[in-house]
C-alpha cells in the first residue's frame, strides 16, 4: 500500500512560479541592480496564423534574471519545510 504523504508536486509548482513571479517582480524594482541581469530567449516577433475568417497570434518569451533564480531557490527552500 503506497503511504499518502503531506507533500504535493501543485504546491511546489505554485511555489515555484510565485518564486519566479516575486523574483521578476523584484529585478524590475531594481533595475540598475544586478538582480536584474538575465537572458531573454523565446519568438522576438509574433507568429501569425490567419485562416481566412480566423488570425491567431503566437508569441512567448521567457525572461531569467538573477532574482527570479533567488525566487526559485527560495520557493524550493519553502516547500522542504513545509
Amino acid at each position: 500500500m503506497r503511504k499518502i504523504s503531506g507533500k504535493n508536486g501543485w504546491i511546489c509548482l505554485i511555489l515555484i512560479l510565485a518564486g519566479i513571479v516575486l523574483g521578476g517582480f523584484l529585478g524590475n524594482l531594481m533595475p540598475d541592480s544586478f538582480l536584474n541581469f538575465g537572458q531573454t530567449f523565446g519568438l522576438t516577433s509574433p507568429v501569425v496564423l490567419d485562416l481566412g475568417i480566423l488570425s491567431i497570434t503566437f508569441a512567448f518569451t521567457i525572461r531569467i534574471t538573477v532574482a527570479s533564480i533567488i525566487g526559485v531557490v527560495v520557493a524550493v527552500l519553502c516547500y522542504r519545510f513545509i
